[in-house]
C-alpha cells in the first residue's frame, strides 16, 4: 500500500466517525422496513459529492415491499479514466430489532473506550463507511485509476436480501461483465477473509389434532402431544446425527462446523391474551400445533437429503403413532457459497492484509448466510468475499459496537486493495 493513501485514510479518521454515526442515527428497522429511502438519499447526497454517479432502486413486489415500507436500494458507480475492472462494495442497511439489555442508546451512536455503541454499528454499517472512506481517499489519491468503483446500500438483507441483493441480480447489476471483484463489509474481524457460508433450510410443521372438551380429553386428539413426539425424534435421532457430521469449510465459530438446527418457535392450542386480559382459559384440547426450523447444513450435505431426513422422520410417526398427521411447508432455502481461495479478491485482499496487520489473514467461512448467496447463484459472480471490521459475535446483541481503530484498519486493508486492482500495472 502507497504510504500517500494510508495517510489519507488515517487523516479521514474523524469523518469515518462521523459518517458511521450518522448511518446509526438512521433506524432503518428490519422488520418493518423502516427508513430505507432515507439512508438511501442520505448516501446518495455523500456519494455525488466525490463524483459517483448513484441510481435509487425500488425493490417493487419484493417480499415487505409496500407503500408504507418500499424497499429502497442505492447503487453508485465511479468511472475511471481508463478502461478495466470494477470493484463492488456491497452493505445491507437494514439492522435487526432492538432487544432488551440496552445501557447505550440504540440509535445515539455514541462514543465509549474507543468503540461507537448503537445497533447496526457492528452489523454493518461501520464496515459500509469504512468502505466509503477508503474509496473516496482512494480517488483522490489516485485520480488516473482505471476501471470503476461501486458501492451500493441494499435492503433486507437480515430477512433473506430478496428485496436488495437478490433483486439487483436479477437486473443484472452484479453480472460479471460489468461487476468483477466484490467485497462485503460483514462483520468478520479485520484479520480475516470470509470465503463464505453454509447453507439454510426453513420449514414450518404442523401437526393435527382434533378439539373438544379439556376435561375429557380422550373425545379429542392433542396436536401438542403429536409433536411431543416429533421433538422427540429429533433430540434422539436428526440432532446425534447432525452432531456427528463436520466440514472441511472453515467455519467459525468452532461449533458450526457440524449441521445444526433452530426450534424457532412453538405455537399451539390457544391464542396467548392480551397482556391486559386477566381472565381464565377455555378448557380445549388443542387442534392444531406449529413449529418453525432453522436447518444450517454443510457443503457436504445435499439440500434433498436435509429435506428428506426431516420428512423421514415425519412419515415414521405416520406410520406408528395412533392417528398422527401432519403438514410440512418450506419456507425459504439457501444454497452453501464458497469461493476458492485462489480468487483474485481473495488473494488481493489476503496481500493488503499481510501489508497493513503485518501477518497472513485467517481464511473463514460464515455460520449463516449472507448476500453472497445471491451474488453468487443468482448474479453468477463467484469472485466474492466478505471482509470488514467488527466482532460477528456482537451482532444482533445488546450495546453492539464497532471499534474506531478497527474501521480505519479496514479501511486501509480495501484501500490497498483498490490500489492492487485498479492502478496500471505498468
Amino acid at each position: 500500500m502507497t504510504s500517500t493513501l494510508s495517510t489519507a485514510i488515517i487523516a479521514k479518521r474523524d469523518d469515518l466517525i462521523a459518517l458511521t454515526q450518522d448511518l446509526i442515527r438512521i433506524p432503518t428497522l428490519n422488520p418493518p422496513g423502516q427508513d430505507y429511502r432515507l439512508i438511501c438519499e442520505y448516501l446518495d447526497t455523500r456519494l455525488r459529492k466525490h463524483g459517483f454517479e448513484t441510481q435509487l432502486i425500488r425493490a417493487f413486489g419484493t417480499p415487505g415491499d409496500s407503500e408504507k415500507y418500499p424497499r429502497w436500494n442505492i447503487i453508485a458507480r465511479r468511472e475511471g479514466r481508463r478502461a478495466g475492472e470494477c470493484v463492488h462494495f456491497n452493505s445491507h442497511t437494514d439492522v435487526v430489532e432492538v432487544g432488551a439489555g440496552w445501557t447505550f442508546d440504540p440509535f445515539g451512536a455514541e462514543i465509549s473506550d474507543g468503540k461507537i455503541y448503537g445497533r447496526g454499528t457492528c452489523d454493518m454499517k461501520g464496515g459500509l463507511a469504512a468502505s466509503i472512506i477508503a474509496a473516496e481517499a482512494f480517488i483522490e489519491q489516485h485520480p488516473d485509476f482505471s476501471g470503476a468503483i461501486e458501492i451500493s446500500g441494499t435492503a433486507d438483507e437480515e430477512s433473506g436480501g430478496y428485496g436488495g441483493v437478490a433483486y439487483l441480480a436479477e437486473h443484472g447489476h452484479f453480472n460479471p461483465d460489468r461487476v468483477q471483484h466484490v467485497i462485503i463489509p460483514e462483520p468478520l474481524q479485520k484479520d480475516r477473509i470470509c470465503l463464505g457460508h453454509r447453507g439454510g433450510w426453513w420449514a414450518e410443521i404442523e401437526t393435527k389434532g382434533e378439539i373438544a372438551h379439556g376435561s375429557m380429553p380422550f373425545l379429542g386428539d392433542c396436536a401438542v402431544r403429536h409433536m411431543g413426539a416429533v421433538l422427540s425424534e429429533f433430540e434422539n435421532k436428526l440432532f446425534p446425527a447432525m452432531a456427528a457430521r463436520h466440514t472441511d469449510m472453515p467455519v467459525v465459530p468452532e461449533g458450526a462446523r457440524s449441521s445444526t438446527m433452530n426450534i424457532n418457535s412453538i405455537h399451539g392450542g390457544q391464542k396467548e391474551n392480551d397482556a391486559d386480559f386477566d381472565g381464565l382459559p377455555a378448557h380445549c384440547v388443542p387442534d392444531s400445533c406449529r413449529i418453525t426450523i432453522d436447518r444450517r447444513f454443510l457443503l457436504e450435505e445435499p439440500l434433498d437429503q436435509v429435506r428428506g431426513e426431516v420428512r423421514a422422520l415425519l412419515e415414521g410417526l405416520r406410520e406408528t403413532r395412533v392417528d398422527f398427521d401432519y403438514e410440512l411447508t418450506e419456507l425459504n432455502s439457501v444454497m452453501p457459497s464458497m469461493t476458492d481461495r485462489d480468487a483474485p479478491v481473495v488473494q488481493t485482499v489476503a496481500h493488503a492484509i499481510e501489508d497493513i496487520m503485518g501477518k497472513p489473514p485467517e481464511y473463514v467461512a460464515s455460520p449463516g448466510s449472507y448476500d453472497q448467496k445471491h451474488i453468487d447463484r443468482i448474479g453468477k459472480l463467484k469472485n466474492c468475499i466478505a471482509y470488514g471490521p467488527g466482532l460477528l459475535e456482537l451482532a444482533h446483541k445488546p450495546d453492539e459496537y464497532i471499534g474506531i481503530d478497527d474501521m480505519v484498519d479496514s479501511a486501509c486493508v480495501m484501500g490497498a486493495a483498490l490500489e492492487t486492482l485498479l492502478l496500471s500495472k505498468e
